[in-house]
């Protein structure tokens, strides 16, 4: 049961970032747009272990991936722009 609330959330997530990208409240370049991203591809991750979906976890692993390397990105701009 755990298990399944957490794959829950993770599509919450996603569907909520994607939503907010839509309408305009978020963009594309926004730490809280890949944060969402990536709490949604963690707890889908999660999920499939648990429930040995291999093609789930390939696909969020290489979401969860994307993310961090937009936050590395980000991250790495807004420290140089401080300097």
């Amino acid at each position: 049961m755990l298990y399944e609330i957490i794959g829950w959330f993770g599509a919450f997530f996603f569907i909520v970032s994607y939503y907010l990208l839509s309408k305009g409240r978020l963009r594309q370049e926004s730490t809280t747009y890949h944060l969402l991203n990536l709490m949604g591809a963690m707890s889908l991750i999660i999920n499939a272990l648990h429930f040995r979906d291999n093609a789930n976890i390939l696909v969020n692993g290489v979401w969860a991936s994307i993310a961090i390397m937009a936050l590395y990105q980000f991250g790495k701009s807004s420290s140089r722009k401080r300097s």
